[in-house]
């Protein structure tokens, strides 16, 4: 069989061809293209607003710039990309990492409870690779405790909660548009805020904090998306339906047959979301299926099929986390990393090469 990759990373021909009509035009730095390109992702995912930058992280260190500061904390899921912490670092706050539900990987908002201090200012929820935080029971417990939410949907384009997608909720809810993602033009990011101040300081603060021309009146950074980018990405807006439905009947089919291999177990979709399958990722109990993550994944790769491990250790066993905050166990975090394997669930892939995959593991099984 042909090899099989984790993502399928290609612009179609529309695209291109947007690109390239910004590339002859020699408007290339930000302009109507990204004020076409917040106006569409806006109304696609119903916020009141969105504020393109240059990539996922910038969209994070600004929404934590607008909100938050020097001395102050942030809950954040220890299980997640670096950024969701690191950026609040950049900032001068403090991320409290917080473990996970074991099912689906989400921030355990018990745990959480537990590391609330008076200078916890903030919450910051990742629907992890695609699934859908619990949106009206964090806005509870962010409401109980006067915390601000600051969502990281780097991995969500696409996903809802009872049928209202996750963009639209709240004051910030940050996406990435890097190659792996369901949405992709290179680099890139965009921030959905219903909130008008908000819009305006993070527009601001993305281009050295300048209110008026050569007037800086804030601190802000060169965080400015291209036109170019831009041009893709309304491109990709127009496919992100399709790619999603793709993606949702590649893992229906994992879903389905995993029910009878023993000591495989997917991540568990929360009640009333709709999963935008960012990643497929299951689980493997070695003592029912009988080989490990990393045994699997060999074998897999020696049958052309790629898999990766997102992540092999929580930001609580990050070098860098351990010398600032201390070591800290979070143990459903640390089991997870050391069992967890994603598997191709892209777009680019058709029915027969996703029975193949489910094929090949029922055969790793002992």
């Amino acid at each position: 069989m042909n090899e099989i990759g984790m993502a399928e990373i290609k612009l179609n021909e529309s695209e291109i061809d947007a690109a390239v009509r910004v590339l002859r035009s020699g408007a290339l730095r930000q302009g109507n293209e990204c004020e076409q390109f917040e106006q569409e992702f806006a109304n696609k995912v119903g916020a009141k607003h969105a504020v393109t930058c240059a990539n996922g992280s910038a969209a994070l260190h600004l929404a934590y710039m607008a909100a938050i500061g020097i001395g102050d904390e942030v809950l954040v899921p220890s299980f997640t990309f670096i950024a969701t912490g690191s950026m609040a670092t950049a900032v001068g706050a403090k991320p409290v990492f917080c473990d996970i539900d074991p099912e689906t990987f989400l921030i355990d908002l018990d745990d959480a409870q537990t590391r609330i201090t008076p200078n916890t200012k903030a919450i910051a929820p990742v629907h992890l690779f695609g699934n859908s935080c619990q949106v009206e029971k964090m806005q509870e417990f962010a409401d109980k405790y006067n915390l601000l939410i600051i969502w990281d949907a780097a991995q969500a384009h696409g996903t809802k909660f009872q049928e209202t997608d996750v963009g639209s909720f709240g004051d910030f809810t940050c996406y990435s548009f890097y190659p792996s993602k369901n949405m992709f033009v290179g680099e890139g990011g965009i921030i959905c805020t219903n909130n008008s101040d908000y819009e305006n300081l993070l527009k601001f603060m993305r281009t050295h904090g300048q209110t008026g021309k050569y007037l800086h009146t804030m601190f802000g950074l060169n965080y400015r998306m291209t036109d170019v980018e831009a041009a893709i990405g309304r491109q990709q807006l127009e496919r992100l339906d399709t790619m999603i439905r793709i993606r949702s009947r590649n893992a229906g089919i994992y879903n389905r047959e995993f029910e009878s291999i023993e000591g495989i177990r997917p991540q568990k979709m929360t009640e009333g979301a709709q999963h935008a399958w960012h990643q497929y990722c299951i689980t493997i109990d070695k003592g029912t299926f009988g080989l490990n993550r990393d045994e699997l994944s060999v074998k897999l790769r020696n049958k052309g099929i790629a898999s990766a491990v997102h992540y092999p250790r929580g930001l609580h066993q990050q070098p860098i986390n351990v010398e600032l905050y201390g070591k800290e166990v979070l143990p459903v975090t640390e089991r997870l990393s050391e069992n967890i394997l994603a598997l191709p669930v892209h777009h680019g892939l058709d029915e027969e090469s996703v029975n193949k995959i489910v094929e090949v593991i029922r055969e790793c099984k002992k």
